[in-house]
């Protein structure tokens, strides 16, 4: 998004009755508006970086992804449920820290009552699981990263 985008958004945002304003985009960023807020000044996830806009009295926060050494992604091939084991009482099927091989089941997620078995598609190391069990999830939605 570029910069006149965004201003022109805080115009609006502004001139209009709104008091505040939560955009995510798919590529990442968000932004964040709030005509009532005092301060700048968010904590936000260690993987964005922050850059705070103010104009017309109108606190505006932009997330931007940061960059990140380059994981293989495995993402969600559909709309549904994440689940990290095959029951609730089962060992999930990858934790951070295993090796993992292409072909191997590293989740499930329920679609329209049917579970799902994920298969990475990738062989290597597990370094971040991106969703918690029993999160919604979307399609694409990031779910593992693999060195």
């Amino acid at each position: 998004m570029e910069y006149s985008d965004i201003k022109k958004l805080i115009e609006d945002m502004g001139n209009s009755k709104i008091d505040n304003l939560e955009i995510e985009f798919p590529d990442g960023l968000k932004i964040k508006m709030d005509k009532t807020q005092k301060t700048a000044i968010e904590t936000v996830a260690p993987q964005t970086v922050v850059t705070p806009v103010v104009s017309n009295n109108v606190v505006t926060t932009v997330e931007t992804p940061k960059e990140e050494e380059n994981y293989k992604v495995i993402k969600s091939p559909m709309v549904g449920t994440f689940y990290a084991s095959s029951s609730p009482t089962a060992e999930s099927f990858v934790k951070v820290g295993d090796k993992i091989k292409k072909g191997q089941v590293v989740c499930i997620v329920e679609a329209m009552k049917l579970m799902n078995e994920i298969e990475s598609e990738f062989d290597g190391e597990v370094v971040e699981i991106c969703v918690k069990n029993e999160d919604m999830v979307e399609y694409g939605t990031p779910l593992f990263k693999i060195k």
